[in-house]
C-alpha cells in the first residue's frame, strides 16, 4: 500500500510536479492558496476516483491547459514494492458534448491497462482529515453516506460492487416511477426493478450496520481519550427503511447492531416488503422515497444529537474519534495501515486532540501532512521524515 512515487500534469495549480517518497513522513508547509491541498486532493482522487472538494470535476484542469489545444489533467502513482508493484493511472480529459457544453471524460489504467474507475478503488487506501471535517457531524446526510461509502469501497469490493448496482437500479426505477406519475400505467412494472433494490439494497444496508457498528465502538475509546474521559460519544446509523422492530427512523436512532445481526436474506425480504407497500406513495412522488439512498448516521454524546445540541467544540472533536476510528477500523480490516492524509488540521485544534493526532501518525506506515506553520510539529517529529515548502504550485526541498 506504500506510495512510492507521484505524477502531476494539470491539475489544480500544478502544470507538472514528479515527487517521490522515499520517508514514511512527509511534511508539506506554505502559505493558504500555494497547493498544499491540492496535492492531498490529487492523491484521493487516484485513491477513490473522487474528489473530496470539486463540484464539478472540470475545475480540476489547471485553467492554463483549458485553454490549450489539449485540455486534460494527468495523475500517476507508484505503489507497493517488490512483486506487488503497481502503477495506477487517471486521466481527465475535458471534450466537446455538442450543445451541452464540454464535459469530462475519465480514462483509467492499472499497469498500462484500461480499468473503469471502480478498479481504482482500494489498491491505495486513503484517510483524508481536513479541517472541514466538522461537517461530517453538522453537514446534510449525504456527507455522511458519502464518508460511509469511500471508507468501504476502500477495503470490500463487494460493498463497491453492490452500491454501483444498487445506484443503476433506483435510477431505473427512478425513472420508470416518473413516467407513471406524469403518463400512468401498469404498477406492476416495478416489480423487477424493485427486486434489485432490494438485492443490491439489502447488502449495502447490512455492510453500513456492520460498519457502524466497528466505528462506533472504536470511535468511543477514541472519543473518552480525546475528552478526557468527561464525555461519551456513540455513533447510531439510521437506516432506511424502517428498523426490524418498526421504530420510525424518525424516533429513535438503530444502532447498527439491529441490522448488523440480521441476515442479507431477512434485510431483502424486509426492504422488498417496505418497496411494496410504500408503492403508491413512491408513484405519487415519482422517486424511490426511501432505501439506503435516503440512510444517515447520528453523532451523539450522553445521548444528546451532536447535529442540533452539540457545540462546534463538541462536533470537531466526535468527527476527529471518528476519522481516527476509520484509520483503525480500514487496519483491521485489511491487514495494513491506509495512506493518512492531514490537511493543515493542527492550528484547529487544542493541545490534547492535536496531541491524539499525531499519536495517530506512529500507527500507519506513511503519512503526508500540510501545515502553514512548522511550529506545530515539534522537531524530533519532523527529523522523521521529509520537508517541503509549497509555493504556487512548486514544491522545493528543505534540509
Amino acid at each position: 500500500m506504500r506510495l512510492n512515487h507521484f505524477s502531476i500534469t494539470n491539475f489544480r495549480n500544478y502544470a507538472r510536479l514528479e515527487l517521490s517518497f522515499p520517508a514514511r513522513l512527509s511534511v508539506f508547509q506554505g502559505s493558504n492558496a500555494q497547493g498544499k491541498t491540492n496535492l492531498l486532493e490529487a492523491i484521493h482522487l487516484l485513491a477513490t476516483a473522487r474528489s473530496p472538494r470539486a463540484v464539478a470535476e472540470r475545475e480540476l484542469i489547471n485553467w492554463l491547459a483549458v485553454d490549450g489545444p489539449l485540455p486534460y489533467a494527468r495523475l500517476a502513482a507508484e505503489i507497493g514494492d517488490g512483486q506487488a508493484v503497481e502503477r495506477l493511472e487517471l486521466v481527465l480529459e475535458l471534450v466537446s458534448n455538442g450543445g451541452a457544453g464540454p464535459q469530462v471524460r475519465k480514462q483509467v489504467r492499472i499497469n498500462g491497462v484500461p480499468k473503469r474507475s471502480l478498479d481504482l478503488i482500494g489498491r491505495l487506501r486513503v484517510v483524508l482529515f481536513l479541517p472541514e471535517d466538522v461537517s461530517l457531524v453538522s453537514g446534510a446526510p449525504g456527507e455522511r453516506r458519502r464518508y460511509l461509502d469511500i471508507a468501504l469501497c476502500q477495503v470490500d469490493a463487494h460493498y463497491c460492487r453492490s452500491l454501483a448496482a444498487y445506484n443503476r437500479a433506483l435510477s431505473q426505477r427512478n425513472a420508470l416511477l416518473k413516467r407513471l406519475r406524469d403518463e400512468g400505467g401498469d404498477a406492476g412494472q416495478l416489480t423487477f426493478w424493485d427486486h434489485q433494490l432490494a438485492e443490491h439494497g439489502a447488502r449495502v444496508l447490512h455492510r453500513r450496520a456492520v460498519a457502524v457498528a466497528a466505528l462506533d465502538e472504536l470511535a468511543r475509546t477514541r472519543h473518552r481519550e480525546l475528552s478526557g474521559g468527561a464525555e461519551w460519544l456513540a455513533l447510531a446509523y439510521l437506516p432506511s427503511p424502517a428498523n426490524p422492530n418498526g421504530v420510525s427512523r424518525r424516533q429513535e436512532p438503530v444502532n447498527g447492531a439491529a441490522y448488523a445481526a440480521m441476515p442479507v436474506s431477512d434485510l431483502m425480504e424486509l426492504f422488498a416488503g417496505h418497496l411494496r407497500a410504500q408503492r403508491v406513495r413512491d408513484v405519487a412522488a415519482g422517486v424511490t422515497l426511501s432505501g439506503p439512498h435516503r440512510d444517515d448516521l447520528a453523532f451523539l454524546v450522553d445521548e444528546r444529537d451532536l447535529r442540533t445540541y452539540g457545540s462546534r467544540g463538541q462536533q470537531r472533536t466526535a468527527a476527529l474519534a471518528t476519522r481516527l476510528a476509520e484509520v483503525q477500523m480500514m487496519r483491521e480490516i485489511a491487514g495494513e495501515s491506509p495512506l493518512l492524509l492531514l490537511d493543515d488540521v493542527m492550528s484547529e485544534l487544542d493541545e490534547v486532540r492535536r496531541h491524539a493526532l499525531l499519536d495517530a501518525l506512529a500507527d500507519v506506515d506513511q503519512a503526508l501532512v500540510t501545515t502553514t506553520d512548522w511550529s506545530d510539529f515539534s522537531e524530533e517529529l519532523l527529523a522523521q521524515g521529509r520537508r517541503y515548502h509549497v509555493l504556487a504550485g512548486r514544491l522545493t526541498e528543505l534540509s
